[in-house]
């Protein structure tokens, strides 16, 4: 059976995931203290699946960018994660682009 992977790549100011945020996935890429140095965007537009997860590694980057006093944003999210983030009433505090205000 083939593993799902997620991956992350740096394209000047932004950061692009693709591939499944999903309760397998997640772990792997929890951790953005690194990027956030030179980041601003994350563009979610190559993410394939998502599960409740993906909103709370969401908001892990949010506080991780906060506590850096970093202000990022993220680009083209899923209309599937956009719903979840609503359904668990956490959407407003996620800084998205502006098609998805």
């Amino acid at each position: 059976m083939k593993q799902l992977t997620s991956s992350m790549s740096q394209e000047g100011n932004a950061l692009r995931i693709s591939g499944p945020l999903t309760i397998g996935t997640v772990s792997a890429q929890l951790d953005i203290t690194e990027q956030l140095a030179t980041i601003s965007i994350i563009d979610l537009a190559q993410v394939e699946a998502v599960d409740s997860a993906a909103v709370s590694l969401l908001l892990a980057w949010l506080r991780q960018a906060q506590q850096r006093s970093v202000t990022i944003s993220f680009n083209n999210i899923p209309d599937n994660l956009l719903s979840l983030a609503r359904l668990y009433g956490v959407a407003e505090f996620l800084p998205l682009s502006p098609a998805h205000s």
